[in-house]
């Protein structure tokens, strides 16, 4: 047995309250999917005994198979083996008995990495870093909302301190901080317990909107890990405290949409950043990393906005980027060089929304910077603000655009799996079929009389 199995049923038995454990993988929208077992089924989760069907990643927002998907109809929706990520079990205190949670991706029945699994697509990036005896260092920042769960539409939550519901956008209010003091307090603790290096938080620019950072890491998957386990936290806690959380990427049309923003740098076999040159501007290899996200960032939107409601967040003049531009300390950007001590020097990347995928945006983010480097080519002149040139190339401005452009792009050939690339543009194709045929009571009620 090895000692980090040892480990855990150590810690199991020390914590005697635990009856049973989630076991879950992430699948391509960024929800965990699995089961409950009890805890004399420990061992065997840790073992790498627990199987699943393939297809469980690769289902739609709604949890159905993806119409004509390979795995299902032509394998036979066969098993995959479920393997212990290595990250110890997670406490979860905030549901009516504790319990804990044990992460989890798959193999093939070979032991073979099963490709359509999101975690595996970014284990695939990383390898290629790792090869060049490099190691990215990242950093997230989510943004979410907070909402009165008694309301059936998204409405702002009541302040717990003045009992009145909440209606500016408070920007960076401390006041508002204090309003929900006890929610913060306990999503901190549950941070400390899962290990999650949660940093400063900050009420944003929506009624009810809060940010939290997350320290850097040296380690990116375990940065991946993190965001996708501090969304799950935050969910969990908000419901606590009868209230609502969100990270759609557009609650409110009127408001502020929510944002995952990554900053990463790239250390060498020696500890050192390799985007720091001693000046301002930084190295050759940042501006050749910069290239590689740019080329790739029209192909890319549909990892960084995966949703039909993702596309109300990318508007035009807003902090939002709708365009393919770079810039120094410029928050108008879609990749932003932010300022600071030279040896901090980094890349932050600003467009995919708090609704994706964190394994599928830092695959996308690192694969296609490291391509750049790799190719050695040098991107377009800086912006300032938000202008628009003449040669300016724009994001997909809607799903449809996106799902079309990430299909027919090749950027990130070598970046996601034939398999995985192939099912996710199914699955978005799946989705967008779905809401096309809705029809909103908005559109009922104006053409009902009219047309």
């Amino acid at each position: 047995m090895s000692a980090e199995k040892q480990q855990m049923l150590d810690w199991l038995k020390q914590h005697h309250e635990i009856e049973s454990l989630r076991v879950g993988v992430c699948d391509l929208n960024g929800v965990m999917r699995g089961k409950l077992i009890p805890i004399s089924q420990a061992d065997k989760a840790l073992s790498g005994g627990l199987r699943i069907p393939q297809s469980t990643t690769s289902v739609d927002i709604w949890g159905n198979d993806i119409a004509n998907s390979q795995l299902v109809y032509e394998m036979g929706d066969s098993d995959g083996i479920l393997e212990w990520t290595k990250r110890p079990i997670q406490m979860i205190d905030w549901m009516g008995k504790p319990t804990g949670l044990l992460a989890l991706w798959q193999t093939t029945e070979e032991g073979e990495p099963f490709l359509a699994d999101p975690r595996r697509a970014l284990d695939q990036v990383l390898s290629r870093y790792k090869a060049k005896g490099l190691r990215p260092v990242v950093a997230t920042e989510l943004e979410f909302y907070l909402f009165d769960k008694t309301e059936t539409k998204p409405q702002p939550p009541l302040s717990p301190v003045t009992g009145k519901r909440l209606d500016a956008n408070a920007v960076l209010s401390v006041d508002e901080l204090d309003h929900f003091e006890a929610f913060f307090s306990d999503v901190y603790a549950a941070c400390e317990l899962q290990n999650i290096p949660a940093d400063a938080a900050i009420a944003e620019g929506g009624a009810g909107q809060f940010e939290i950072n997350l320290l850097h890491s040296d380690d990116a998957m375990k940065a991946a890990d993190d965001a996708f386990m501090f969304k799950r936290l935050v969910k969990g806690i908000a419901r606590k405290h009868n209230l609502s959380a969100s990270f759609m990427a557009k609650p409110y049309a009127e408001r502020a949409g929510n944002g995952l923003h990554i900053h990463f740098s790239i250390l060498d076999e020696n500890d050192k950043n390799i985007f720091d040159d001693g000046s301002e501007k930084g190295s050759d290899e940042l501006a050749w990393g910069v290239a590689g996200l740019l080329e790739a960032m029209p192909q890319s939107t549909l990892i960084f906005a995966p949703h039909l409601n993702s596309y109300r967040r990318l508007q035009p003049h807003s902090h939002a980027p709708s365009i393919v531009s770079w810039g120094y300390e410029n928050r108008h950007a879609a990749i932003r060089i932010p300022g600071g001590p030279c040896v901090a020097r980094r890349i932050e990347h600003r467009v995919a929304g708090a609704d994706a995928n964190p394994y599928l945006i830092l695959a996308a983010v690192l694969g296609a910077a490291l391509n750049g480097i790799e190719a050695k080519r040098n991107p377009v002149a800086p912006v300032r603000g938000d202008e628009v040139g003449k040669d300016t190339v724009h994001l997909p401005t809607d799903w449809g655009n996106a799902i079309e452009t990430f299909e027919n792009g090749r950027a990130l050939d070598n970046v996601f799996s034939p398999l995985l690339k192939g099912l996710y543009i199914a699955c978005k194709k799946q989705e967008h079929g779905v809401f096309a045929k809705q029809m909103s009571d908005f559109e009922f009620n104006t053409y009902m009389e009219t047309a």
